[in-house]
């Protein structure tokens, strides 16, 4: 293991909220270090197309807008380091990051790590994920208009989901893997989306693979109840069963809610010094324009810290 990286600020995580953090950092004067993680980019990194994002009027492939913020950070003096951060240890009044190969040694502490979609875990899943499988309806909704697509859940993301495709898509059915006394979704959110004349619901039902060549053509589904196959004919499909948030490493040291997203009050944790920024701690918005707005948010917090502490 190579000597601790020394810096100011640490930033942990490669998406908005942290290379946003660190151009924020690095401008105003502090050294910034930014370990980047196992997935530079996160989920942006899967996105085809991005077209919410404020500043491209012709849109951006999410790849390419990830690679314009890691130079920009680059340019204004953030030094990136490719390494994983695999816990936070409080020591003389700053923080040990510890890492697999290059930990750092930092004054204040940045966490962006993000979140992950749960996925279904299919192999036909993985090749279609970006050809037509999405998990997020406000971000690719847009691009299927008048388009016959699927939703996958049973909760309240799900039911959000649903109701936000009804603006674009011509019809929506929503696959529920239990029958309708076990939905988890609130009633209004479940009634909102079953009376809605473009949508109708499968019960019971599970995903059996999915089809097409290029871009997803067709789900064949399975009728757990009975056993019965049927295959649909759809454009799209949005996998709506949750997120996880990437707050592992973390928390013995800072307080987490029941469903691991780091606690904040703007963006302090429970721990002086160490600030959560993007979907690490947003269970809300979950967009990249947020993560980004809420990463300025945490390097300007952790700049008054620092000033606090006379540095």
């Amino acid at each position: 293991m190579s000597e601790p990286i020394i810096a100011d600020i640490g930033i942990i995580g490669a998406g908005p909220a942290g290379y946003s953090a660190a151009v924020y950092a690095a401008r105003a004067g502090y050294g910034v270090a930014l370990w980047a993680g196992p997935e530079p980019g996160g989920q942006l990194m899967t996105t085809n197309e991005v077209e919410n994002y404020l500043g491209f009027a012709e849109g951006i492939k999410g790849p390419d807008l990830m690679e314009q913020s890691r130079k920009q950070a680059e340019r204004l003096g953030a030094k990136i380091v490719w390494d994983t951060i695999t816990g936070i240890e409080k020591k003389d009044g700053g923080f040990v990051l510890q890492a697999e190969k290059s930990p750092g040694s930092v004054k204040a502490v940045v966490i962006a790590t993000g979140a992950v979609a749960k996925w279904l875990g299919t192999e036909s899943e993985t090749k279609f994920r970006g050809r037509g499988i999405s998990a997020c309806a406000t971000c690719d909704g847009f691009f299927f208009k008048g388009k016959k697509v699927a939703v996958i859940g049973a909760g309240d993301v799900a039911m959000e989901d649903t109701n936000t495709l009804t603006q674009y898509a011509e019809s929506i059915v929503v696959f529920v893997r239990g029958d309708e006394n076990k939905m988890k979704a609130s009633k209004i959110m479940y009634e909102r989306a079953k009376n809605h004349p473009k949508v109708k619901f499968y019960f019971n039902t599970e995903v059996d693979e999915f089809l097409g060549d290029t871009m997803i053509k067709s789900v064949r589904v399975k009728n757990n109840a009975t056993g019965e196959k049927q295959e649909i004919p759809l454009d799209g499909v949005f996998i709506a069963i949750g997120h996880k948030p990437n707050t592992d490493p973390f928390r013995e040291l800072v307080e987490c809610d029941e469903g691991g997203y780091i606690k904040v009050k703007g963006t302090e944790t429970s721990v002086p010094g160490v600030f959560a920024a993007g979907d690490v701690a947003d269970k809300v918005y979950r967009q990249a324009i947020t993560s980004a707005g809420t990463g300025c948010m945490a390097a300007l917090d952790a700049k008054r810290w620092l000033e606090h502490l006379g540095h």
